[in-house]
C-alpha cells in the first residue's frame, strides 16, 4: 500500500499480523550490500525493522513504514515539522483503517511520537525509545544538525547518503567513534530538513506537555546513552539517559513507565533483542483484549 504524505510524495506501508494496531516507523526490508556493511561498523542491525515486525506481528497488527528512509530519499527541507510529521502518521493510520493505534519510535522518531500524541486522541499507547519525554536535548540536537547542515553545504557532494552520514545526523552511534574523523555525505536538503525539525522544537516545553498525555506510555534508554561530539560539531553533548534517571520519579507520577537498559549505548538499546523483551510484555499488559 502506498500512502500520500503532506508534501505529495508516496510512502510504502506494509501491514502484517492481527490484533491491536501499532504504528512502527521502521524499514520492513532488510538492508543488504555495502550499506549493510557500513551499518554493522556502527553497531547497527541492517535487519532491525524486519526483526521488530516479526516479533510484534505474532500478536499485533503491525503497520510499518520506513519514514526515516523516505525523508532521506525525498527530503522535506522546509516542511519536516512536528505538525507535518504527525499529519503524515495520521494519514498512514487512516489508510490502514486504524482508528486506534499504539506507536513505537526510537530516537528522533520517538520525539515524533510524542508530538503525535499531543495532536491526536487516537493513540492507545505511546512508547519512546532513545529520547526522554522530559528535558529532551532539543537545543543540543539543533546545534548538531546545524553543524551537519553547514558541512553538507560546504561539501555540496550531492552523493547518496551512507549510514555513517545518517548516524552522524541523529547521534545514533555508540560512543566508540572519533567524531573528528566522521565525514558528512548527506546533501544540503537532507540535512536542512532536520534543522527545520529542531528549529520548530526550539521552544517546545516538554514538561508542560506531560500533563496533556493520557494514554499508557513507556520510555526507555540505555544506561550509557550519552554522546559527546567533537569541536566541529560544536562540542555538544547529547545526553539521553540522564533525564530518565534524574526525573524517573516525576515521570512515574505523571503516568510513564520508565526502563533503563543497563550497559547499553544509543545503538545498543535500539536493537530488537533488547527492545522486544521490554516492548512486548508492556504492550500486552496495556493492549491485549482492548
Amino acid at each position: 500500500m502506498n500512502v500520500r504524505l503532506h508534501d505529495g510524495s508516496g510512502i510504502d506501508v506494509v501491514i502484517e499480523g492481527e490484533g491491536p494496531a501499532i504504528l512502527l516507523p521502521v524499514n520492513p526490508v532488510p538492508i543488504e550490500g555495502p550499506q549493510a556493511d557500513e551499518m554493522r561498523k556502527w553497531g547497527a542491525d541492517p535487519a532491525l525493522g524486519r526483526t521488530l515486525i516479526e516479533g510484534l506481528s505474532r500478536t499485533y497488527r503491525v503497520i510499518s513504514f520506513d519514514y526515516e528512509g523516505h525523508v532521506l530519499q525525498v527530503p522535506k527541507a522546509d516542511t519536516l515539522t512536528p505538525e507535518h510529521i504527525a499529519a503524515d502518521f495520521l494519514r498512514i493510520a487512516d489508510a490502514a483503517g486504524a482508528e486506534r493505534f499504539a506507536y513505537y519510535g526510537y530516537s528522533w522518531l520517538a520525539l515524533s511520537g510524542l508530538q503525535l500524541a499531543l495532536r491526536t486522541d487516537r493513540l492507545s499507547a505511546l512508547v519512546m525509545g532513545g529520547y526522554p519525554p522530559v528535558d529532551g536535548p532539543y537545543e543540543e540536537m539543533l546545534k548538531v544538525t546545524m553543524a551537519t547542515h553547514e558541512m553538507s553545504t560546504a561539501n555540496a557532494s550531492g552523493s547518496h547518503p551512507s549510514e555513517t552520514a545518517q548516524t552522524t545526523e541523529w547521534g545514533e552511534s555508540s560512543g566508540e567513534y572519533d567524531w573528528a574523523d566522521v565525514e558528512v555525505s548527506m546533501s544540503e536538503e537532507q540535512t536542512r530538513q532536520f534543522v527545520t525539525l529542531y528549529e520548530h522544537l526550539r521552544d517546545f516545553d516538554d514538561r508542560t506537555a506531560l500533563s496533556r498525555l493520557t494514554c499508557p506510555r513507556l520510555c526507555f534508554a540505555g544506561s550509557k546513552d550519552r554522546i559527546e561530539y567533537g569541536e566541529k560539531w560544536g562540542d555538544v553533548t547529547v545526553d539521553i539517559i540522564s533525564p530518565l534517571i534524574r526525573y524517573k520519579n516525576e515521570l512515574t507520577e505523571a503516568g510513564w513507565d520508565v526502563r533503563i537498559l543497563d550497559g547499553l549505548d544509543h545503538t545498543g538499546a535500539m536493537q530488537a533483542k533488547h527492545v522486544l523483551p521490554v516492548l512486548l510484555p508492556w504492550l500486552d499488559s496495556h493492549l491485549r483484549g482492548k
